[in-house]
């Protein structure tokens, strides 16, 4: 098979070399082999091609949190009935290839859904959906905070806080982005490159105070997010985006964290306000279960018409660089999905 390899930090055109390699093969009960169809970006992709996330695995590796493909095998503890099926699963890293491993708790069974709909499930709208009912429970009137609302993650979670009936901010970097986020739901679209989004929000919440943030980004945003929730606030920190991009190594990390501050827990007590760090693959590892009710879920809401995914961007595997620069340039809306050449499989 063919299989995309990290290979080098940095650039994304001299980062990646596509090569044959051995199939993977199921080692486990809970195993699940699938011959893939295509497998989604993710922000956390960038961010260890950057040499910038820890969980990824060391060069040279495959990466990839997400496929859409056929179960062609499975271990002795799953339903032999997967066999044969059409299923969008996550993998802990090895997406970026023609097969993949899955979990039997890791994946779902999607049919004739169109694969970029479904590749939009399994990371994005999966850990949208994890903030916004397993890890907290948000209600109608509640005012949230979504960075990066034209994004993947951003997306969903405006769909998702939209059907709870909470007045929804946004922020984007392009006028195109604003008239994407407000017509998936968000009340206030906000341009961060031209307006301070802390003072656009005071100015609309006059002596009110957000009830959450939703945060990808960290460094300089979270002392401002932190100030704009109030008492019994939340703030959901789940990536450092701001990071990306910085060349000066150590020094850049440590700048990073002296932005964000040092924070008491008797001084969350005494304002009772929340910071919720999540991170899906300490949940994929601990919490399969929650994972896999997350999965079953968000699929239900898909195909009832409730939540409506959008790919900003395909591309095929030969051109895994170009798709890597779109995502890291920020010139993408929604989920970003690449696929092999149908010769190729």
């Amino acid at each position: 098979m063919k299989a995309i390899f990290l290979t080098k930090k940095g650039n994304a055109h001299q980062a990646f070399d596509i090569k044959e390699t051995e199939k993977p093969k199921i080692t486990l009960s809970d195993d699940i082999l699938i011959k893939v169809e295509g497998f989604g970006l993710n922000y956390a992709d960038v961010m260890a091609r950057n040499g910038l996330y820890r969980e990824a695995p060391k060069m040279p590796s495959i990466l990839g949190y997400e496929v859409v493909g056929t179960v062609e095998e499975v271990g002795t503890d799953c339903n032999t009935a997967l066999i044969g099926k059409r299923v969008v699963c996550f993998t802990r890293f090895g997406g970026y290839a023609q097969y993949a491993i899955s979990k039997n708790f890791g994946c779902v069974v999607i049919d004739d859904m169109d694969a970029g709909t479904a590749l939009c499930i399994a990371t994005q709208y999966v850990t949208a959906y994890y903030m916004t009912h397993i890890a907290t429970n948000l209600f109608e009137g509640d005012k949230v905070m979504i960075h990066a609302g034209a994004g993947g993650v951003g997306t969903a979670l405006i769909q998702l806080c939209k059907l709870k009936g909470c007045i929804v901010f946004a922020n984007a970097g392009s006028p195109e982005k604003l008239d994407y986020i407000k017509s998936h739901g968000a009340d206030y679209a906000i341009n961060y490159r031209t307006t301070d989004y802390e003072t656009e929000i005071n100015t609309h919440l006059k002596e009110e105070r957000l009830d959450y943030t939703f945060n990808p980004i960290a460094g300089s945003t979270f002392k401002k997010d932190f100030s704009l929730i109030g008492s019994g606030g939340k703030l959901m920190l789940f990536g450092g985006s701001e990071l990306s991009g910085k060349r000066w190594g150590l020094l850049s990390s440590l700048n990073f964290v002296k932005k964000m501050g040092l924070m008491l827990p008797i001084g969350l007590m005494m304002r009772s306000k929340s910071v919720i760090g999540i991170n899906m693959l300490k949940i994929g590892d601990n919490k399969p279960k929650l994972l896999k009710k997350c999965l079953t879920e968000v699929t239900q809401l898909i195909k009832d018409g409730k939540l409506t995914p959008h790919v900003g961007g395909e591309f095929l595997a030969s051109n895994i660089a170009d798709a890597h620069d779109f995502l890291e340039n920020r010139k993408s809306i929604g989920k970003i999905i690449v696929k092999w050449e149908t010769d190729s499989i």
